[in-house]
């Protein structure tokens, strides 16, 4: 998989291609293979929102850094009642309003989102996590259970190893090379999957969602903030939750998920051995988040 390209180039020479936030469009997107809606928000930024199944409780789920909905729907396959995935700012169809976000807009667009659709129940991914610490400092009532899936910061920064993977895949969409992108989005891959269909798969429609949509540049300041000022504050949240973390994942520290869990009255942890979570436990990690939302 090294010098991945795709498609193949019929010349031989790289592919490039104009991305949705390197330059103005001419037209709009093509739609996801799952029918999304763009929302208006009170907060003047309209996000694009997909809600899957029927009745209630309604559950919302928050996606990860330059993640998406395609990405996040896995999490939510065998919970029951209406399940509600949406795109942060900067991601997908969602707008793109000036850069200087911080995890306090986050928190406004999840909250929303939430209120919107009528969710009670909450689960968060890496950044989407985050986003969740934010909006329940602000209000530790608002959900009645919650699901923090690889939160990589509290109140301290991330890693260097997570500004670099995203300062890497902005500069590589912004080429406008189709192998210099696939070749970051293959780094993501295990290496035991990377010759598998699952791996192909998986590079495939992350370069399809990212060519259609792009990426705004703004998002790479998420990777410099802490999530919220002082994580003791998180104790008054009451609600039933899993932390969920993995041994061995350099973008997401499992000290992070242990600090979490302590600070929650709550909580119940989970700590998997090997990380790539979804490539090496994702029967298990699927299972033992639908029996915690669907109690």
């Amino acid at each position: 998989m090294n010098q991945f390209r795709w498609p193949p180039p019929p010349d031989g020479t790289p592919r490039r291609v104009r991305p949705r936030y390197a330059a103005p469009r001419s037209a709009r997107p093509a739609p996801l293979a799952a029918a999304t809606e763009l929302v208006a928000t009170p907060h003047g930024v309209t996000l694009e929102r997909l809600v899957t199944g029927i009745g209630d409780p309604v559950t919302i789920f928050a996606h990860g850094l330059a993640q998406g909905i395609a990405e996040t729907r896995v999490y939510g396959s065998g919970v029951t009642g209406r399940r509600v995935f949406f795109q942060f700012r900067g991601h997908g169809r969602s707008d793109a309003p000036e850069a200087g976000w911080t995890y306090a807009d986050l928190a406004r667009d999840l909250r929303t989102i939430a209120d919107l659709s009528g969710a009670t129940r909450a689960l968060g991914v890496s950044l989407g996590a985050g986003a969740l610490c934010r909006l329940l400092v602000e209000s530790p009532n608002r959900f009645e259970r919650l699901v923090f899936v690889l939160p990589a910061v509290l109140d301290h920064r991330g890693t260097p190893a997570s500004r670099d993977r995203i300062t890497t895949l902005l500069e590589a969409l912004a080429s406008g090379d189709i192998g210099q992108l696939a070749n970051q989005l293959v780094a993501e891959v295990p290496k035991t999957f990377r010759n598998a269909a699952p791996g192909w798969a998986y590079v495939r429609q992350r370069l399809d969602s990212l060519l259609r949509d792009g990426l705004a540049p703004g998002v790479a300041a998420f990777a410099e903030q802490t999530a919220v000022a002082n994580a003791a504050v998180l104790s008054s949240v009451t609600a039933p939750a899993l932390v969920i973390g993995c041994l061995g994942d350099e973008l997401h520290p499992v000290s992070v998920a242990e600090e979490l869990a302590a600070v929650l009255p709550g909580a119940e942890l989970q700590i998997y051995q090997r990380p790539a979570l979804l490539w090496t436990e994702r029967a298990d990690l699927r299972e033992r988040i639908t029996s915690f939302l669907n109690q």
